[in-house]
C-alpha cells in the first residue's frame, strides 16, 4: 500500500513539474492543465470508498474511466519524461525540448493517443486461446472446457459487454464452463441494477466458479448471492465430481487466511482410482503446494499480467508463472490474463482472452 501510494504521488508531481516547464501558455493555463491531471488521480479514490455509487449511473461510469485512465495516462507520462531527461543528461535532447516547447508538447500527446487508442482496439479483441490437454487417466468422454478469468463487471465493462462475451463462450459450445474469480469489480451497484444475472443463465453449459480478491472487496455476501441468482455454481474449498471422472476443486481465495490448504481439500480422494482433478484458484501462488498435492490441471488468474507495459515485468518477476501455459512435474497450468480488466480499457503488450480446452484420454 505505501508502494501504492507514494509512486503515483512521485509521478504526480514529476509531470507537473515538466508540464510547467514544457507547455508555451499562460501561467493560468498550465495551473488548469496540472490541475484536470491531479483531479482525475484524487478521483481513482472515491471510487474506493464507494463513493462513485451515489452518481447516476452514466456519471459513475465516466468517473469510473476518467480516474483509473489517468493512471495510466501518468505512467507513460512518465516513462517519456523520464526518457527526455536522460537524453539530455547525455546531451541527445536539447534544452529547448523541454522549455516552453508546443512542438514537443502536441508531439507527446499524439503519441498518447495513437498509444491508448491501439490499446483499447487490443483490449477490445478478445483472444481466443486454443490449449489441448492428453491425461492417461480414463474419461467418460472427451471434454470441452472454456476457461475464463478477471471479468471486472461493474462500471466499465457493463451487461453489453457481458452478453459479448457470452456469446463468445456459448459459439464454443462448451460441456462445462470454469471462471478463475473476480467477476465483479468493485461494487454490485451496476451489476445489481442492470440485472447483469439474467445475462449468465444464457449460458448453455455448467458454470463453476471459485472467489477472487474483488469479491471480498465488493462483499462476500453480495457477491454469493449473485452468483446464486447467476446460476453460476461457487465453490469455496469445496469439490465436485462430473460424470465420475472428473474431481473439480474450487479454492477460496488466498484473502482468506484461513482458507484451506489445497493438500486438505485432496485428501479424500481415492489413490487407487484417482479421478482427473482440475482446481481453480484465483492467484498464482505456491503452485509447487498444487504440484505435492497431485492436481493434474490448475486454472488461475489475478495477475492481467500487467495489463500494461512494463507493469507486466514486474508481475513476470513476482510470480512463478504471470501468464500462460506452465508446467511442474505432472501438473499443469494455465494462468490467464483475463477476459476483463481493471480499470482503463487498455492493453499494451499484453491481450484479453478466453481460453478453450479440450480434455482427452
Amino acid at each position: 500500500m505505501v508502494i501504492f501510494m507514494v509512486l503515483p504521488l512521485m509521478g504526480v508531481t514529476y509531470i507537473s513539474w515538466h508540464l510547467w516547464t514544457l507547455l508555451p501558455v499562460p501561467p493560468i493555463w498550465r495551473v488548469l492543465a496540472i490541475t484536470l491531471m491531479i483531479g482525475s488521480f484524487a478521483m481513482m479514490f472515491l471510487n474506493f470508498g464507494r463513493r462513485f455509487d451515489s452518481l447516476p449511473l452514466p456519471l459513475a461510469t465516466a468517473c469510473y474511466e476518467v480516474s483509473t485512465s489517468s493512471i495510466f495516462v501518468m505512467l507513460y507520462l512518465v516513462i517519456l519524461f523520464l526518457v527526455l531527461d536522460f537524453g539530455r543528461l547525455v546531451h541527445l535532447v536539447p534544452r529547448s525540448w523541454l522549455y516552453q516547447n508546443g512542438v514537443t508538447a502536441i508531439a507527446i500527446c499524439t503519441f498518447l493517443i495513437a498509444l491508448f487508442f491501439y490499446g483499447n482496439l487490443k483490449y477490445n479483441n478478445k483472444v481466443r486461446v486454443e490449449l489441448g490437454i492428453k491425461t492417461g487417466k480414463k474419461l467418460s468422454k472427451d471434454y470441452r472446457v472454456v476457461m475464463l478469468s478477471d471479468l471486472h463487471l461493474g462500471y466499465h465493462n457493463p451487461r453489453k459487454e457481458l452478453a459479448r462475451w457470452i456469446n463468445l463462450v456459448n459459439a464454443e459450445h462448451p460441456d462445462f464452463i470454469l471462471i478463475a474469480g473476480d467477476i465483479i469489480d468493485g461494487s454490485m451497484r451496476p451489476v445489481i441494477e442492470e440485472n447483469m444475472a439474467e445475462e449468465f443463465r444464457r449460458l448453455n453449459a455448467p458454470v463453476y466458479a471459485c472467489l477472487g480478491n474483488h469479491e471480498y472487496y465488493s462483499g462476500t455476501h453480495e457477491a454469493q448471492q449473485f452468483y446464486h441468482d447467476a446460476g453460476i455454481n461457487l465453490l469455496i474449498d469445496e469439490s465436485i465430481v462430473i460424470d465420475s471422472c472428473i474431481t473439480l476443486i474450487g479454492r477460496d481465495d488466498r484473502t482468506n487466511m484461513r482458507r484451506k490448504p489445497i493438500n486438505e481439500l485432496t485428501k479424500h480422494s481415492s489413490k487407487n482410482d484417482k479421478p482427473y482433478t482440475i482446481v481453480i484458484d484465483h492467484q498464482p501462488y505456491n503452485l509447487d503446494r498444487s504440484e505435492a498435492a497431485g492436481i493434474d490441471f490448475q486454472l488461475s488468474g489475478h495477475t492481467h499480467r500487467g495489463q500494461v507495459w512494463p507493469i507486466s515485468w514486474i508481475t513476470d518477476a513476482i510470480y512463478e508463472c504471470s501468464w500462460g501455459s506452465h508446467q511442474r512435474g505432472n501438473t499443469r497450468f494455465y494462468i490467464s490474463s483475463g477476459i476483463g480488466i481493471w480499470g482503463g480499457k487498455f492493453r499494451i503488450g499484453t491481450q484479453s482472452e478466453y481460453i478453450v480446452t479440450t480434455i482427452k484420454h
